[in-house]
Parts: structure tokens; C-alpha cells; sequence
């Protein structure tokens, strides 16, 4: 199943303890259409200036993503700068230069409305309804969101998560979101609003799932991050895990308690090979079979037995 996204494409300046990019390929919907694109094809929803490269559009073409509803607008292409310390949890902003971004009106081509899997990048609220009503009989639409929503536009985003069914959101904005500061209790204040599945991101901590069951009881996923000894640039792992997630789910066509625990798998998986390298060179050159063995040793990593009979004392 094709799987439509809408975001945000940018060029990237970011510096880490470990180095640093000037003008590198990023954005939000850059980042997720990659990752996603090894499970399904991949329909993107973004705006570009007329500096956009070619060779940026061959790379995302190159991987099944249909750039149909990439508008190419007068003006540069979206800018943001930033720098992580040693805490790579935790990003800087030090510029951010909205450009053609900051007049984008999605329009969707006409094939891109029958899209049945849909996910909503981290752009205004306002925006991401208009793309809902534009998509006909969506199966599945899941969205992004950030702080910086949630502060100014708390009503308009309620009403876009009335259409949602899945929200995947980081753990600090899960709390301030529901202005509670206990997760579990957030989560299920949260999937009151419309989505019956919270995805939760903890950076190098991980990702835990709350949905409602058949009984209508809280049902809990976790999943540790994959253990890296050599992370460069986390600039797009949370994207690039929304990807995987989402490209997994519209592949097989299944959205079942069993497909959404290995779609965060997969997911997670994504997101690990992105922090290898700066940008986006590492899903560039990533190949299908690295991304099978990891999701094997993941379920290696992860893996406990039941437990037998105990002697009590």
C-alpha cells in the first residue's frame, strides 16, 4: 500500500562533538520517505525552493518516493542550523530559516487522495487537517507533533487529533501535551482526544506503545534503542523511526496489536542506522538485508523465556 506523508524538506547545518554538516539534506519528510521507503512506495507531500538540487531529487526518486506533490516555489528551500553536546538527547537551535516553508499550502495530486495510509509530519495543525480532508478513505492516519504546537495552537491540534489514529510524540511533549506528569496516565488522557495508539519516543532510551485492548484495558509495548557505540548525528532519528514504523504497517497492509510491536521494531531498527552518519548518508546507502540481520539481532537483544518452576524458600 502507497503511503503518503506531509513535512517538511530542508538543508541541514548541524555540529556534533563528533563533526559537523553545512547545508545537508534533512527535513522531517525527507528523513521518514527514506526510511520508509524500504517496506512500501512512498508518496511526499513538501515544498522546496528553487535551489533545490537535482541530485537530492534523484536520491529520493531513486528510492520509490513519488515527488508528485513536492511544490518547487519561488525562493530557497528551508533552513535549520543546530548543535548537540555530548548529551545527544538534546538539540540547540541556532538558526532557522523558514523560506518558501513558511507559505507552504499542501495540495495533494489527485492519485495521492487515495492514499490508505497517511502520516502527518510535525508541521502546523491547521495544515495537517487540510491534508486529512483532502485524503478520501484513509486506513490508518498517524501525525507528529511538537512542542511548539502544543503551546500555540493547543485547540487547533485537539481537533486534528480527532482524525487520528495513532500519535507518535516524545515523551516530554506526551506530558505537557496532557499536563500530567505521569506517562501512563498522559497517554491514556491523550487517546481520550482520538488516538487510540501513543507512541512514545525516548531517544537512547527507547520507544513504549499504550493502546486499548478488546476489554478496553491498557495495553503496554516497550523497546530499548538499539545499542550503538558510535552515534554521529541524531538530527532525524525520530523521523526516520516514524518511517520505518509507518512503512512497515502500509507494506504488509496490517495494523493489528501484533504488526504495530514489529513496526516500532523496525522502526527503532531505522532510526539506529541513521545516527551512524551524518544527514542522510546513511540510509542512502543502506541496503534491505542490514536492515533484516539488525531486526534479527534486535529480537535476540529483547528475547527472555518464560519463567520456570521456582523453589520457594
Amino acid at each position: 500500500m502507497a503511503l503518503l506523508v506531509v513535512g517538511s524538506v530542508a538543508y541541514d547545518s548541524v555540529e556534533t562533538p563528533f563533526g559537523k554538516v553545512d547545508q545537508a539534506l534533512g527535513g522531517s519528510a525527507t528523513y521518514f520517505s527514506l526510511s520508509a521507503s524500504f517496506f512500501t512506495p512512498v508518496r511526499l507531500v513538501a515544498c522546496v525552493g528553487k535551489d533545490f538540487k537535482q541530485e537530492h531529487r534523484a536520491l529520493l526518486e531513486s528510492r520509490n518516493v513519488d515527488l508528485g506533490g513536492l511544490q518547487v516555489l519561488e525562493g530557497d528551500t528551508f533552513r535549520w542550523s543546530g548543535a548537540y553536546g555530548y548529551d545527544l538527547n538534546d538539540a540547540r537551535t541556532l538558526d532557522t530559516q523558514l523560506n518558501v516553508f513558511s507559505d507552504f499550502n499542501p495540495e495533494l495530486p489527485e492519485d495521492f487522495r487515495q492514499s490508505e495510509y497517511l502520516f502527518l509530519g510535525n508541521i502546523d495543525p491547521d495544515l495537517q487537517r487540510n491534508v486529512l480532508a483532502q485524503v478520501r478513505a484513509p486506513k490508518v492516519v498517524a501525525c507528529d507533533t511538537m512542542n511548539y504546537w502544543i503551546d500555540g495552537q493547543f485547540k487547533s491540534l485537539l481537533e486534528t487529533l480527532k482524525g487520528v489514529d495513532l500519535l507518535v510524540i516524545n515523551d516530554a511533549e506526551t506530558r505537557q501535551l496532557a499536563q500530567e506528569s505521569n506517562l501512563v496516565k498522559a497517554a491514556r488522557k491523550i487517546m481520550t482526544w482520538g488516538p487510540k495508539t501513543i507512541v512514545v519516543k525516548r531517544g537512547e532510551y527507547g520507544v513504549v506503545k499504550f493502546g486499548l485492548n478488546s476489554k478496553n484495558e491498557l495495553d503496554v509495548f516497550g523497546a530499548p534503542a538499539y545499542p550503538l557505540e558510535d552515534v554521529f548525528d541524531p538530527t532525524g532519528a525520530g523521523d526516520t523511526f516514524a518511517g520505518g514504523m509507518m512503512g512497515y504497517l502500509a507494506g504488509t497492509d496490517r495494523y493489528d496489536d501484533q504488526a504495530i510491536r514489529q513496526a516500532i521494531i523496525f522502526g527503532s531498527v531505522m532510526a539506529s542506522f541513521n545516527v551512524e552518519k551524518f544527514s542522510v548518508d546513511r540510509l542512502s546507502e543502506l541496503t534491505f538485508t542490514e536492515v533484516e540481520l539488525r531486526y534479527r539481532e534486535f529480537k535476540q537483544i529483547t528475547h527472555f523465556d518464560d519463567v520456570v518452576e521456582l523453589e520457594r524458600f
